[in-house]
């Protein structure tokens, strides 16, 4: 893994996102920012049968925000939820491979930070009326 974090994988990755724009139709869509320095990422997601079945982004910022949040984009198409689910932070810092320093990992999971904020809302809603989730003597709204 090397120190230098402008890697040409990554500038060409800045410079030709993979599904970068807008998803119509999508199950779920989540934008956060970090407000030291400015990154946006917008994730969207189109769910099928417990499975990414697309992936969009959309953002600014460095980049190794934006680029972190194509590779994950396209890390994501044909998982599955719960394989989401278990998918540690540590996956995103490895699809860069380069070593950030601690303000720069911020940058670079900021996209997966959206994600998981996506997957739990998505497992909420589920719960919510998913009448095997709700413990015997209660009711589901």
């Amino acid at each position: 893994m090397s120190d230098e974090i402008y890697q040409d994988h990554i500038l060409d990755e800045n410079e030709c996102p993979y599904h970068r724009g807008h998803l119509d139709n999508s199950t779920i869509v989540h934008e956060d920012d970090n407000p030291l320095c400015g990154d946006r990422v917008r994730m969207e997601l189109r769910v099928a049968d417990g499975r990414v079945a697309e992936a969009w982004f959309d953002g600014h910022g460095c980049t190794i925000s934006q680029a972190a949040a194509s590779f994950l984009t396209r890390e994501v198409e044909g998982k599955t939820l719960a394989e989401l689910r278990e998918m540690p932070a540590q996956r995103v810092l490895d699809l860069l491979k380069v070593r950030l320093t601690a303000s720069r990992q911020k940058c670079g999971l900021l996209c997966f930070k959206v994600l998981k904020t996506m997957i739990y809302t998505l497992d909420e809603k589920r719960s919510q009326v998913d009448p095997q989730s709700v413990p015997p003597g209660r009711c589901s709204l």
